[in-house]
Formats: structure tokens, C-alpha cells, sequence
């Protein structure tokens, strides 16, 4: 391999008493995937293994709980609580060794934050917490109202002994063969709890003023170096700017590296946020990238051991810039690892185009694994917790398949059918690949959608897979294929009401409808233009259609109602997305983010209908008591969404081998679409025929013939 051009980024880096191959850190993870006892498994050690296969210089693994018996941020983390799990924690670092990275393990009690146990949760104040973005948010049952989760204050006893579990972590993490240990300081977890002037409300030796409040973690280092020796190195992360009122804000967390570093700490791993306000602590995609980097350069700027950034970093050129820069002595990246492990290799070839940049969607690795309290995914790597996908031969037998439909779970369906050897025709009605996540583009804050729809849209062209646009195939045509896959999607539902085809009535995607001048993937004149919309408008509907509408249409100055069936607007979406949509709902904005705010707050009704929609602008509902009422609007935006699969029942009767895949079978998000496709893309082979289910299946099992 060539030398990079990012020559900054490929520097080694010396941390302590060891030297980091490059700049490139993963910083850590909590992926929920060890066993129920906080052992190492094979799941866990292949996800790491990767990230060093593909480069990544310095790799902190995340999220160990000291004692699993008081708190565990997710209900499968890893622990370093007990002896007996040091031999799998030693081949967690042989895999990441092997491959050249070198690697530490986080440290992370969750305190009040704990997913498990679920009571008699510990921080260094009293307190009763409502942390729906959070992990360890409180569990409200289908027939149950929130309360909020009651917090105890520690005694210093526990304190005491907790200090000593930590230390004690640390050397287990040392005698497994790691190359240094982290604590975790930031977002509201408990070491953070302490530090934070808005959580610690103690009055006695470990809370109160700013050096009673950094005691809890100067005691765990000071202990760790008992137990480990000075040379062991250590590191701290934690929130730059807690962005709440109270909270600590960058210059008091200027004095905390400076007390760091005093103490022997080793590096310094700049975050963000407190899990009272999630935007920060998670950044969604509302977040630009490298938001958060003057934070960690203005803490660099006061002390001399490595300073990491983080948040939102995708972009190779972009990285290479800090550090160049002197902003930051790592660039960190987490998710971003989680949707492309070879980032760094890309980088270094200077084959960024081919780089699987991460979303910041939140749904695959949080919203639908750790919050819910399963193992972690990926919305667009199904690779993630599903070794299948890493290493895949070619199919028993090759087929021919047609793919009706080119959006995100046609074109993830053609991608994996290719590179196991099929042969795969696209069919796409419109004259562009993309589907449902082009809408996106038109959206602020929404635009990182666009970056998997091109990275697909690559994958397609590199791998020659044939595209048929402006066409929806007929039976006829589809004869000569194997295997048929159904990925037409979601279409808007026009319900039969008064007023229903009046020309003030659109449908989301006339709204949000793409136009973006230049575009590779448009190369012709003549793309239709958006919808022109009055000043007040009426979404009806509760799906992303209508939440990306109304953040269009607020920011450009719009009046917004917004009428859904639910008890609340957008309940499906993704909490952290969903703490910072409900602000500019109302007006506002996002803790960290600058930019444009809603004109006028947006009207929300809830438990009701449209009725009708009448020429002077007068729309009636109907609330689900019955009870009718008028607003006033000049455009209707319809945005209920349900299947569109209407055809897959004609190609049947036709006798053809169909299956259904994504919004086409079951309107719900992106990760499901990806990896309902992934799936039925690795199925296709031997013998492949519908099961009763009507789902596709092939390779029976020897002596099965159906």
C-alpha cells in the first residue's frame, strides 16, 4: 500500500508508556453483546477485531461494569467484577493485538443510569431522574404512567468500596494483557454524577466544591496506580460542556484535565452531554460533523498529554484537518466504526468514496438494541451482530433474481445477491436510485441520509448490477427469472373523504421531493420541483414523511398543524432525534447546534382524524371522542403510510417466485428495510422455494424435499 495523503492522521502517537500505530481511536462502545455473566464471547471479540483488521490505530473498548451485582449500563456488557473473566478479556486483546492496534478496556459504573438492576440504583445524590434517552431509562409497562426512577444517594462506605472495585477492574483489565484502562466520566454516568455540579449536591468530602468533587475519580486513579503501578496508563473521558443549567461547562472542565493530568492520567477523551438532554450526549443527525472538536481544543491548548475528539466524525479529509490543525492529538470515532470497521484503510488508500459513513440515525445501535436491552446492530451494516455477513462464500447455486423496487432494501437486497454470485436486475418505476431516503435530502439537519443512499448507489455501479428504469415489469417480463424480490416500499394512503383530490392537497413526497442541481446521480435536466405550499399547513399523518415535512416546512418559516390518530406525534422515533424535533416543534433548538429555529411553534392534535377538507380553506376534524372541530389551512400534506405491495399477489398467480422485502411488507424504518434485504439476499440458493409463510428458503437440510 502507497503512503496516505493524510500524513497527520498516519502519525504515531506516543499515550503513556505505549505508542499508537496512528491518530485513528475508536473510542468506546458499549455494544451489549458479551454473555449474561459479562464474559467475552466470540460476538464480542469478532466486532473488535475487525475495527483492528481494518486499521484503527488505538481501540478502547467499551462500557465494563466494576460490579454487576449494583449496576450495568446495558443488561450485556462486558465486566471485569470477578477473576475468572480475565482469560476471555486476554483474547479480546490478542485479537485486537494481532492486527497491530493497541487497545484498552473502559471502566463504566452507570450509577443512576443503570439498565440492570432496574431499583435501589446508586449516585452521589438522592434523587428521582427521567431519562428517556438514556439506556437505563425507566421501564413504563403498556398499562403504567411514568414516575421517574428513585435514585439513593451513596454512603461513603459504598463509595469506599466501589473505589476499590474499580481499582480492582483495572488490574484485571491489566492482567488480560490491555495496554491501558479508561474511566468513564461523562454523560451522567456515575463517576460524572459525581464530578457534576448540577448532579452533586453532597456535603460532605466527596461533594460541594470543585476539588471534593473530582475526589471520587482522583481516589480511583490514585488506587489503580496502587494496584497497577504509575506506568499503567491511564485515561479519563468526559463531557466537555454538560449543556444544562448547573451543570459543569467548559472552562471548569479545563481545570478537570489540568487536575487530570496532575494526577498521572494518560489522555484525555473529550465528550459531551448529561442524559438529561440527549442531543449532545448522542448527537443524532441534526448534529453537524466535528461539532463538538473546540472542546478538545481548547482543553488541549492547557495541558501536555494526548487530547481525543469526538462526536460526529465521518470524513477522512475532515480528520486529517484537526490534527493537522493541532485542535486535537486523535480523532475518535464510534459509530462511524460500527457502520464501516475498515474505515481507517480506506482512508489510508485514499478510497474514501468507498468509506460506509455513518448516519447518525441511532436506531440499529441504540433505539433498537441497547435501549430495549438487546445486543447492538447497525441500521446500515447487517454485518453488525450478524456474523454471517463478514465472511460469506458464494451461493449453493446461482440464480437469476429481479428486484422490483430501487430503494435503500432493493439495492442492500442487489449488492449481497451479487457478491454471493447472482444475478440481480434492478427494476426501478422512477428514473433514480434511492427510494424513501432521497426525501430526506430537502431536509435540515437530515442531509447524512443522502450519504448511504450514494454509498449504495456506488456499490450498484461498481459491481455492474444491470438498473431498469421507469419501468414496473410485467409478469411477462419477469419469466425468465429464478426469484422475484418486491422492495416497491410504502406508498401514502388517499383516504375517500370530501375534498380529498382538491389541488391544495399533496402528498409528503411532492413536498420533500429532491432537486438538488448537479447531482452524479442525476445528470439530466428536468427533475420535477418541489411542491409550493401555502403559509399554514396541515400534515396529516404520523410517519417520517410528516416529522420531515413539518422540520421543511417550520424551518422555512411555514404555520405547522400537524394532525395525528396517536396520543402523541412521532412516539415511533428515535428518543435522542425526538428530544431535539420536539424543541423545534415548539420554537426551539438543540443544545449545541446553531441554525435556523421554527418561525411560528408548530400545532400538534392529537387522537384525531380529518373529516374533510373544504374549498375556503377550512379543514374538520373528528377527535377520537367524537368530537368535531375546525381549523383553517392552505395546503394538506397527506403523510400516512402503509404497503405497497399490491403486485407481489399478480406475479404469484403467474407462477413466480416472490417474496416481499422491507416497507413493501411492513412500513417501518431504514434498519429493518437493510436488514429484512440482507437477509433474503443470503437465503437464495439450492432448491429455493416459498415456505408456508410465504417467504423464501433454499439449502434444506439433506433428505428434505418439499
Amino acid at each position: 500500500m502507497s503512503e496516505s495523503k493524510y500524513v497527520n492522521l498516519f502519525k504515531p502517537i506516543k499515550i503513556g508508556n505505549f505508542v499508537a500505530p496512528n491518530r485513528i481511536c475508536h473510542v468506546p462502545t458499549d455494544i451489549s453483546s458479551a454473555n449474561a455473566d459479562g464474559s467475552v464471547n466470540q460476538r464480542v471479540i469478532t466486532y473488535h477485531e475487525e475495527i483492528a483488521k481494518g486499521g484503527t490505530g488505538f481501540i478502547i473498548v467499551g462500557a465494563s461494569t466494576p460490579d454487576k451485582a449494583t449496576g450495568r449500563p446495558t443488561v450485556t456488557c462486558i465486566a471485569v467484577d470477578e477473576d475468572p473473566l480475565i482469560p476471555g478479556l486476554a483474547e479480546l486483546a490478542e485479537a485486537m493485538h494481532r492486527h497491530g492496534a493497541k487497545c484498552a478496556v473502559q471502566i463504566q459504573h452507570p450509577g443512576r443510569q443503570s439498565a440492570w438492576p432496574r431499583h435501589d440504583m446508586i449516585s452521589a445524590t438522592d434523587m428521582v431522574v427521567d431519562l428517556p434517552g438514556s439506556a437505563g431509562h425507566e421501564v413504563v409497562y403498556a398499562e403504567s404512567k411514568a414516575k421517574g426512577k428513585s435514585i439513593r444517594a451513596m454512603s461513603v462506605e459504598e463509595i469506599y468500596d466501589l473505589i476499590e472495585k474499580f481499582a480492582e477492574g483495572a488490574w484485571r483489565v491489566q492482567q488480560a494483557g490491555f495496554d491501558g484502562v479508561e474511566l468513564h466520566g461523562a454523560h451522567g454516568y456515575l463517576i460524572a454524577q459525581f464530578m457534576s455540579p448540577y448532579v452533586n449536591k453532597r456535603n460532605d468530602r466527596f461533594g460541594g466544591s470543585f476539588q471534593s468533587r473530582m475526589r471520587f475519580p482522583l481516589e480511583i486513579i490514585a488506587r489503580i496506580q496502587q494496584k497497577c503501578g504509575k506506568d499503567f496508563p491511564i485515561g479519563i473521558r468526559y463531557s466537555g460542556d454538560e449543556f444544562i443549567e448547573g451543570g459543569r461547562n467548559l472552562e471548569e472542565s479545563v481545570k478537570v484535565a489540568q487536575v487530570m493530568e496532575e494526577a498521572g492520567v494518560a489522555w484525555l477523551d473529550i465528550s459531551a452531554g448529561i442524559f438529561e438532554l440527549p442531543g449532545p450526549t448522542m448527537d443524532p443527525m441534526y448534529y453537524p460533523q466535528g461539532w463538538n472538536t473546540y472542546a478538545a481544543e481548547e482543553i488541549k491548548k492547557h495541558v501536555h498529554i494526548p487530547v481525543i475528539t469526538s462526536h460526529s466524525l465521518r470524513e477522512p479529509d475532515y480528520c486529517e484537518k484537526i490534527i493537522a490543525e493541532g485542535k486535537a492529538d486523535m480523532v475518535g470515532l464510534s459509530r462511524q466504526l460500527i457502520a464501516d470497521p475498515y474505515w481507517a484503510n480506506k482512508a489510508r488508500a485514499s478510497q474514501t468514496e468507498e468509506i460506509r459513513k455513518c448516519i447518525s440515525c441511532l436506531v440499529g445501535c441504540w433505539q433498537e438494541s441497547l435501549m430495549i436491552k438487546r445486543h447492538m446492530r447497525c441500521a446500515i451494516n447487517p454485518a453488525i451482530g450478524d456474523e454471517r455477513f463478514i465472511n460469506f462464500g458464494p451461493a449453493s447455486k446461482k440464480m437469476k433474481l429481479a428486484i422490483v423496487g430501487g430503494g435503500p432494501g432493493g439495492m442492500e437486497a442487489a449488492r449481497i445477491a451479487t457478491l454471493r454470485g447472482h444475478d440481480v436486475t434492478i427494476f426501478e418505476k422512477g428514473e433514480e436510485l434511492g427510494g424513501a431516503i432521497l426525501y430526506c435530502c430537502t431536509v435540515p439537519g437530515k442531509s447524512k441520509m443522502r450519504w448511504y443512499a450514494d454509498w449504495l448507489r456506488r456499490q450498484i455501479a461498481n459491481l455492474g448490477i444491470k438498473v431498469v428504469y421507469s419501468t414496473i415489469p410485467s409478469a411477462e417480463q419477469l419469466k425468465e427469472f429464478d426469484a422475484v424480490f418486491i422492495a416497491t416500499g410504502g406508498k401514502v394512503e388517499k383516504p375517500d373523504i370530501p375534498g380529498i383530490n382538491s389541488s391544495r392537497v399533496f402528498t409528503f413526497e411532492d413536498v420533500l421531493r429532491c432537486k438538488v442541481k448537479g447531482c452524479e446521480f442525476w445528470p439530466k435536466d428536468g427533475k420535477k420541483a418541489p411542491a409550493d405550499v401555502g403559509e399554514t399547513v396541515l400534515i396529516w399523518g404520523d410517519h417520517f414523511g410528516a416529522a420531515d415535512t413539518a422540520e421543511k416546512l417550520g424551518m422555512e418559516g411555514k404555520k405547522i398543524i400537524i394532525v395525528t390518530e396517536n396520543s402523541q406525534f412521532a412516539a415511533w422515533m428515535e428518543p435522542c432525534h425526538k428530544d431535539v424535533f420536539d424543541k423545534h416543534l415548539k420554537g426551539g433548538q438543540g443544545e449545541g447546534l446553531k441554525g435556523k429555529v421554527f418561525a411560528h411553534p408548530a400545532q400538534v392534535i392529537t387522537d384525531s382524524t380529518v373529516l374533510e377538507i373544504k374549498d375556503d380553506g377550512s379543514i374538520v376534524l373528528l377527535s377520537g371522542k367524537f368530537e368535531k372541530s375546525v381549523v383553517k389551512a392552505d395546503t394538506v400534506v397527506l403523510a400516512k403510510v402503509v404497503p405497497n405491495d399490491s403486485i407481489a399477489e399478480e406475479y404469484r398467480k403467474a407462477g413466480l417466485l416472490v417474496t416481499v422485502i422491507g416497507d413493501a411488507k411492513k412500513v417501518r424504518n431504514l434498519r429493518n428495510a437493510v436488514a429484512d434485504a440482507a437477509d433474503r439476499a443470503f437465503v437464495l440458493g439450492e432448491n429455493a422455494q416459498l415456505n408456508a409463510n410465504k417467504e423464501i428458503i433454499a439449502n434444506l437440510p439433506t433428505g428434505i424435499s418439499l
